[in-house]
């Protein structure tokens, strides 16, 4: 006898449907597993096993033999266990004539038969609707979770027997009917933009990288108001779009922390890893890989604070994901992909003390101040736009009633920029001036003849790399794009400069 169910696998954040076929024959009593399976697979059997017999079910004295397809993909995991159990049952003839085609069960069991949550059921769900499968059985504690998925039909069960009783005689579970509601996991923000007291400069700067989607360096003494600065960048970015939201919260739902399970994610992500991480939990990986702290930043911001105290091995690993945008894991067995969108805010001190040029309270050697900031690679440097000195304010600014800029003002201004970069690259797959390439530099930026000739002198005083000529184009563009301008002036360029490197503007440039 035989039969088959379908399950789902996680091969980074994607869910790939897995076949999970049990075959009931005559001879010796055995329950085989084969299927490319790793060990946390290979346990199930036991659990399966010992799940039927105390959930009261018979297994005959015969060779069971399980098999999960494909046999070129490594499964991992417990959410194979219910079904694999429901394979078994089906083979015996349990279940009849149910049609099995188009429905998903995804599940760990317990020794006693409870349905026990897992990770990940957002993508592996998503990912079986996109393959016409329209139903799926899953732990009730992530219906709320499987429910995110449009044009799934969701079923929550909390035992074996629930999940026998439904397929037999379509019964629903009694608490399925308190899952039905579909919600966001909208979180008030606490922190304004207005809490900030000067430092204009400073916040024009993170306006302008927020507008662009642009990565950013500030550097100035201890308490200049840095760390302050940059956890409020996500409150004046715009919101997740409902497709953003799919892509965090399966990156979430993967890393297993969602602190609400049923709920989208529609706060821009905001991670603040200590110095002391490792290469690998900044990219991810593992020997099962999983994502790490620049894919959790995905379509938010990554706050590397104390930038030169990071392992010089780990802040290199940041060059081609700040590049490409994504991150690629390869195994002898997979190449995993995450989406690394990220912005990157980072911020440091000019020296170890903290406070050089103040020559009346630091000193550090030139020695020590150059050792110190060498941490930081020229290579990474070229990939920041923004390059900030940031000074320690001011006493009267301390206790200025001035009004300053919400966090929502300035967001209404970075939406409106965001809106024009939409139109204007709706036909390039980009959404900021910050993924500008060569080609649509040349086809979207126009210099005049004085803006050409700042450009160079900035070009061969600086010495510039081609990619730091790139970045401060794309600045320009951004610049522009806030004064509602299409066309770029030498006010644009000027700024883009400064931003870029304040040291290089002197009166020649002006």
């Amino acid at each position: 006898m035989y039969g088959q169910i379908i399950s789902c696998s996680l091969i980074g954040i994607e869910g790939i449907p897995i076949g999970v076929e049990a075959d009931v024959n005559e001879g010796l009593p055995t329950f085989t597993m084969v299927g490319y399976l790793s060990s946390s697979v290979k346990e199930a059997g036991e659990r399966v096993r010992t799940a039927l017999k105390n959930s009261g079910f018979h297994l005959p004295p015969k060779r069971i033999t399980i098999n999960l397809s494909p046999g070129n993909i490594r499964k991992d995991g417990t959410s194979f266990d219910l079904p694999i159990a429901i394979a078994v049952l089906n083979a015996m003839g349990l279940f009849g004539e149910v049609d099995f085609s188009k429905l998903v069960i995804i599940g760990e069991i317990g020794l006693d038969g409870t349905i026990k949550a897992v990770p990940g059921i957002l993508p592996m769900v998503h990912s079986c609707s996109k393959h016409g499968i329209t139903q799926c059985i899953v732990p009730m504690t992530n219906v709320r979770e499987a429910m995110l998925v449009e044009n799934m039909t969701v079923i929550g069960a909390s035992s074996l027997n629930e999940v026998v009783d439904y397929l037999q005689e379509q019964i629903l579970p009694d608490k399925q009917k308190e899952n039905d509601t579909f919600v966001t996991n909208k979180i008030k923000q606490t922190i304004d933009f207005s809490d900030i007291k000067g430092q204009e400069t400073l916040k024009r700067g993170m306006e302008i990288a927020a507008s662009g989607f642009h990565n950013l360096l500030m550097t100035g003494a201890a308490g200049s108001g840095k760390s302050m600065l940059a956890k409020r960048m996500p409150t004046i970015l715009p919101d997740l779009t409902f497709e953003e939201q799919m892509e965090v919260t399966k990156i979430y739902s993967v890393s297993n922390l969602l602190t609400d399970a049923g709920k989208l994610m529609t706060n821009r992500p905001f991670r603040s890893p200590h110095h002391t991480i490792s290469e690998q939990a900044l990219v991810g990986g593992g020997l099962y890989p999983r994502p790490g702290e620049i894919s959790l930043s995905h379509r938010g911001v990554l706050f590397l604070d104390e930038l030169p105290e990071f392992k010089k091995s780990v802040l290199e690993v940041l060059r081609q994901p700040m590049e490409e945008r994504k991150i690629m894991i390869s195994r002898v067995n997979a190449s995993y992909v995450y989406p690394a969108d990220f912005m990157l805010i980072a911020a440091m001190n000019p020296c170890p003390c903290g406070y050089y040029p103040d020559r009346n309270r630091c000193s550090c050697s030139y020695q020590q101040i150059k050792r110190y900031q060498s941490k930081i690679s020229g290579p990474l440097l070229d990939r920041i736009d923004i390059n900030m000195e940031v000074r320690q304010i001011e006493y009267k600014d301390m206790f200025n009633d001035n009004k300053q800029s919400s966090s929502e003002e300035i967001r209404n201004r970075v939406s409106c920029v965001r809106e024009i970069q939409k139109k204007r690259y709706k036909e390039d797959e980009i959404c900021f001036n910050s993924q500008l390439d060569g080609k649509l530099i040349k086809k979207y930026i126009n210099l005049g003849i004085e803006e050409h000739e700042i450009l160079e002198k900035t070009f061969n005083k600086c010495k510039l790399s081609a990619r730091g000529l790139y970045r401060i184009l794309r600045l320009t563009r951004t610049i522009a794009d806030m004064d509602h301008e299409e066309k770029i002036s030498k006010k644009h360029l000027l700024e883009a400069i400064f931003y870029r490197n304040s040291e290089v503007l002197t009166d020649e440039f002006i």
